[in-house]
């Protein structure tokens, strides 16, 4: 009996997948519409014409950012445009040669410069001989808290003490008390991966995301040190329940996040994506599948280059995966209900 059982669930379970996959699987993106890193209608021109060698579409970018203090979009499209210069840097040492004390064109140097010495085995030094670097660009602008950002992940990479990168973080906050991307560079310097723990991870980013702006990404920091937390193989033994319920809590504020922002929207998106992962690990599949539809078509490469070479096909694999999930959990259609209550789902 029990082994029929166990029969009859598996029959059961895969009745379920075959009819509700199909209309689950129209709601989000096509595959062949999903886009990795996808740029924005902002940063996509400067993007083509330094494919062309021509930088001026790319400084005037980074100086209406400059010079509207958007800082967070500052550093995501200085991110964008560093990662774009690893392969093709010719039009940025054209704009450093008409330009060089250009605070936007310093900006750019310093984080491909620090970029490139993450890359090296000798990576501590390396790092130490681009520090002029940063500080040339923070002294470009002093207003401006990326390249303090800079500097907090230089420090990481540095094994810069806990005076020192406090230090730091009191001047990146001074510029901009709430800005996104300094707060990420302290969660990971705070991280078990480096120079802290998981609990002092979830302190800083919860502590932080209490504190934030109404509808801040800082509030998904929490979320990230979620992520971190499954992420390390070395965790898994000892993650107690009350680190299980910090989990969830930090997917449950994202959730609140993600929810104040139209679908398809690229701003979150990043976010958005990090959750769908939590939210898939901790089983919580219809969650993660609307996520996937607040997605869009807009995959980012974090998480998924974190746990894959494939990020595009393994953020493919997971959507598909929270379809399955959904639709194996859902009860099959027309069976008597035997006199019992039914919930608004059933």
């Amino acid at each position: 009996m029990v082994c029929t059982m166990a029969f009859l669930r598996a029959l059961l379970r895969a009745a379920r997948m075959v009819r509700h996959s199909s209309p689950l699987a129209a709601g989000p993106a096509a595959d062949d519409a999903v886009l990795l890193d996808a740029p924005d209608e902002r940063l996509s021109p400067a993007l083509v014409a330094a494919a062309l060698g021509d930088h001026e579409p790319a400084a005037e970018l980074l100086a209406a950012t400059r010079d509207a203090a958007d800082w967070e979009n500052r550093d995501r499209y200085l991110d964008r445009l560093a990662v774009f210069a690893r392969g093709r840097d010719g039009w940025l040492v054209d704009w450093l040669a008409a330009a060089p004390r250009d605070p936007d064109a310093l900006l750019v140097k310093a984080e491909l410069s620090v970029r490139r010495a993450w890359e090296s085995p000798a990576r501590a030094e390396r790092l130490r001989e681009v520090a002029p670097l940063i500080t040339a660009a923070a002294d470009a602008d002093p207003r401006d808290p990326v390249p303090w950002r800079l500097a907090l992940d230089h420090a990481r990479g540095t094994h810069a003490t806990h005076t020192a990168f406090e230090s730091l973080w009191e001047q990146a906050v001074r510029r901009s008390a709430h800005h996104y991307g300094c707060h990420v560079a302290a969660l990971r310097y705070l991280s078990a991966a480096w120079y802290g723990s998981h609990r002092e991870c979830f302190d800083f980013a919860e502590r932080a995301a209490e504190d934030a702006l109404p509808d801040s990404l800082v509030q998904a920091l929490p979320v990230r040190a979620a992520f971190a937390l499954l992420l390390d193989p070395r965790a898994a033994e000892r993650t107690t329940s009350v680190l299980e319920e910090r989990i969830d809590a930090a997917a449950d504020l994202a959730i609140r996040l993600s929810a104040a922002y139209r679908p398809g929207d690229p701003w979150p998106a990043e976010v958005r994506n990090l959750l769908a992962y939590v939210l898939l690990a901790r089983g919580r599949g219809a969650e993660a599948l609307h996520q996937f539809h607040l997605i869009g078509r807009h995959a980012t490469s974090f998480p998924w280059s974190w746990v894959s070479d494939d990020p595009l096909g393994r953020f493919l694999d997971a959507r598909d995966g929270a379809r399955l999930q959904v639709a194996s959990l859902t009860p099959l259609r027309g069976r008597a209900d035997h006199g019992r209550p039914r919930d608004h789902y059933a």
